[in-house]
């Protein structure tokens, strides 16, 4: 750990003392009003308006656009304890969350809603075609996001096992119409791959109230050109040769397991075009009951292009064959460029229905009904020869056609002086549909023949029932189950070669996840709470199809995986007080059968390796964060907040890989933590400076990839990040600000953006 990180950390228990000795000196428990004073905010977060008991963080639209260079809705998360949305470039549509005990590789192990609207891609557990469809919200749309840790709330499902976060979009009250532009441009150097990556952002919304009946309307268009999210490596051979074509311009380094490397060339280099639009309607039904209807589009085209190192003596580009760097021999495939250029086209749609009560005393109620379906999502992909291949030729076509997922949702929830009853119903169905062939024409041709094909179908069924109990006038017992009937069925994998031909057995299990938790809030400076819970996460289609490569024959793992089951505990402390807030929290998860697609014998015993699904019978993380904010620290108008999460996470047993046990748990670092100071000087004038630090983790369940800082490696990182925003009037705003000022480098798998520079402007008519 450097001098600078240490400081940021120090820095950050310092903001904790400055907070928790006042507090302690005063709090005599005088029962004072001050908790009013601690948050000014539009409404309550989720966990207030139902009487959750998950520690919530949350950060509205005024802080977002104060605080973040946000391009993306995603960037409202950058600084929330614990959470890192793994974005590689501006419009990355593969943005997975980490939570306290899960990483970029466990999509669903956390869930991501938009009004009610499931945005999670619970077809899978990745950071690819699993991830969240962040690009069917713009910032523009936030009003606020709160974000509950832990699987302690009876209404959501065993995916809520790390966190949910949950966006609240606004509804107009009068009307309004504003327009942002933006641009950032990424100044990137690495290997051979020196160049300026520029993108361009124009967003727009309006809105209305006629009595009864509100509008609000969206839409946003992005231009964004990313650096490289891969490179082209080979391992050194054991032995020095003369045999190929003498080559230059490759760089030697090492692979994450410290093995000798060279870096041939830059690949999915991507220009996203991406547009996404919005339409919300609202309708009072009557004076207590309101209806909404939302519909959403997203599309985008990606082009992504791959750059060689790599010169003759001649001087040409050169893209495969058997070189020669060095004084060793090389044999390059074709498809080691050619698979880093592709052509991405997506349309996706999104709708939902609700209906709910509002303002009533003793009685609520709502239902809603989403749908969220790939109407396109095509990828083609050259297998030729570079340069060549890139503007004609033979590839691949995958799709994702008609892959999407359906909600129903209906909660009741009846309260007086000491109960808040809740109960709900649940459905939800999954459907994943992946066809790929080959195609005469990369670019524009039909699919000629059928390769391989994987698909299948979960379903859902769930009843849950939560009592907040009020035993004293300062202690309150929240009580709940969830109990989940979950099917898998028609699932079906084919290749044509090697050659796979099967239908999958269907699968069903039945599960009950109680919850429990217990707050002690003597006066309104402190609480404390106890909480428990636990979560069962059923396998997803795309674990329990996944098919793999083993040497000459297409092998299914297991298409029997069991439903990971996790016993998650969290005790917290919680100071409040005139302008600000603390908190310490002590968590563990206790998880077995852990389902996660890493690097192991398919064969128990077998020295080959292979990437695929796998139970891992017992792992368990625990740890301690650690939240403070205050205003007006030392001087007037000057907001420091922050976090620090310390975590040991240990896989306890594995008897298909026991090299694993006692090895960390993948993605997962030791140390996160972030400060961020915002200085108001006036009511125009916001500057912010903010650190964000992580350590390294390790990529392989074995934690035999300690080389982190390289490509496909888990480097630890520390950037700050500015912003600096003036508003001459609540109609017209500017704001210019950098992300990682240092400009420091560093690898989560993929290399992360160097130092960014954006810069926006919003008025409102």
């Amino acid at each position: 750990m450097s001098r600078l990180q240490r400081r940021a950390i120090l820095a950050l228990a310092a903001l904790v003392s400055c907070i928790a000795l006042p507090a302690f000196a005063d709090g005599d428990g005088d029962g004072d009003t001050r908790l009013t004073t601690i948050e000014v905010q539009a409404q309550r977060s989720i966990a207030e308006r139902q009487q959750l008991p998950n520690q919530t963080e949350s950060i509205t639209a005024d802080e977002v656009r104060t605080k973040i260079n946000a391009v993306n809705v995603e960037d409202a998360l950058k600084y929330m304890p614990s959470i890192l949305a793994r974005k590689r470039h501006l419009g990355d549509t593969q943005a997975p969350i980490t939570t306290r005990t899960s990483g970029v590789g466990a999509s669903a192990r956390s869930l991501i809603y938009a009004d009610g609207v499931l945005l999670s891609a619970l077809i899978g557990n990745n950071n690819s075609n699993a991830s969240p469809r962040w690009g069917m919200v713009s910032p523009e749309e936030i009003e606020r996001i709160d974000v509950m840790y832990g699987p302690f709330a009876a209404a959501y499902p065993g995916n809520s096992v790390g966190a949910v976060v949950v966006i609240t979009t606004r509804m107009p009250d009068r009307a309004e119409v504003s327009a942002t532009a933006q641009t950032a441009f990424q100044d990137f150097s690495q290997y051979g791959t020196k160049d300026v990556y520029g993108s361009g952002r124009v967003a727009a919304v309006a809105g209305d109230r006629w009595g009864r009946l509100s509008a609000w309307i969206s839409v946003n268009h992005l231009d964004s050109r990313a650096q490289p999210l891969t490179y082209v490596t080979a391992t050194r051979p054991t032995s020095p040769s003369n045999v190929g074509t003498p080559v230059t311009g490759a760089f030697t380094d090492a692979n994450r397991t410290g093995a000798p490397i060279v870096v041939l060339g830059a690949g999915a280099l991507e220009h996203q075009v991406q547009d996404n639009a919005k339409l919300k309607l609202g309708y009072d039904l009557s004076d207590t009951i309101r209806a909404t209807y939302a519909l959403g589009l997203f599309q985008q085209r990606d082009n992504a292009h791959a750059e060689t190192y790599l010169r003759d003596a001649a001087g040409n580009a050169v893209y495969g064959g058997t070189l020669n760097i060095a004084g060793y021999s090389y044999t390059v495939a074709p498809s080691s460029f050619s698979n880093q250029v592709y052509h991405l086209d997506e349309r996706h749609w999104a709708n939902s229905l609700s209906v709910g009560t509002h303002g009533l005393d003793a009685w609520s109620w709502d239902v809603v009904a989403s749908s969220y379906q790939f109407a396109q999502s095509r990828q083609r992909t050259p297998t030729n020869l570079l340069p060549s291949a890139s503007v004609t030729g033979p590839g691949t076509i995958s799709d994702l056609d008609g892959t999407g997922w359906r909600t129903f949702d209906a909660r009741a929830g009846w309260h007086d002086d000491a109960h808040d009853v809740t109960f709900g119903a649940h459905e939800d169905r999954f459907t994943f549909r992946n066809p790929r062939g080959t195609t005469s024409d990369w670019i524009g041709g039909d699919t000629t023949s059928l390769t391989a094909i994987a698909r299948g179908k979960t379903k859902t069924d769930a009843l849950w029932l939560q009592d907040a109990w009020s035993l004293t006038s300062a202690l309150r017992l929240t009580v709940g189950a969830r109990y989940e009937w979950w099917r898998a069925f028609d699932g079906s994998n084919f290749s044509s070669a090697p050659f796979l031909s099967v239908t999958q057995p269907s699968l069903s299990a039945k599960k009950l996840s109680p919850k429990a938790s217990l707050a002690w809030t003597p006066n309104n400076d402190w609480t404390a709470t106890a909480s428990f819970g636990v979560a069962n996460r059923f396998p997803t289609v795309t674990e329990l199809y996944q098919t793999v490569t083993t040497g000459p024959n297409l092998t299914v793992p297991n298409p029997n995986l069991r439903p990971e089951r996790a016993q998650s505990y969290e005790v917290s402390l919680e100071r409040r007080f005139d302008k600000g807030r603390a908190r310490i929290s002590l968590f563990q998860e206790d998880l077995r059968d852990a389902l996660l697609s890493q690097t192991a014998p398919l064969v128990p015993g077998s020295s080959s390796l292979f990437s695929f699904v796998q139970n891992i019978d017992k792992t368990r993380a625990r740890g301690v964060e650690l939240v403070a904010s205050h205003d007006d620290v030392l001087i007037d108008g000057l907001e420091l907040s922050g976090y620090a999460t310390w975590l040991d996470s240990e896989i306890l047993a594995d008897a298909a890989f026991p090299a694993a046990v006692g090895k960390r748990a993948p993605q997962l670092p030791k140390l996160r933590a972030s400060l961020v100071a915002t200085y108001r000087p006036d009511t125009a004038w916001s500057i912010t400076v903010a650190g964000r630090y992580a350590g390294r983790s390790f990529a392989t369940i074995d934690n035999s990839d300690h080389y982190a800082n390289t490509y496909q490696g888990f480097g630890g990182y520390f950037v700050v990040d500015t912003r600096v925003r003036y508003e001459w009037s609540k109609d017209l705003s500017a704001a210019i600000g950098i992300d990682n000022v240092g400009d420091r480098k560093y690898f989560l798998f993929h290399p992360f953006p160097q130092r960014t520079f954006s810069a926006e402007a919003t008025i409102k008519f």
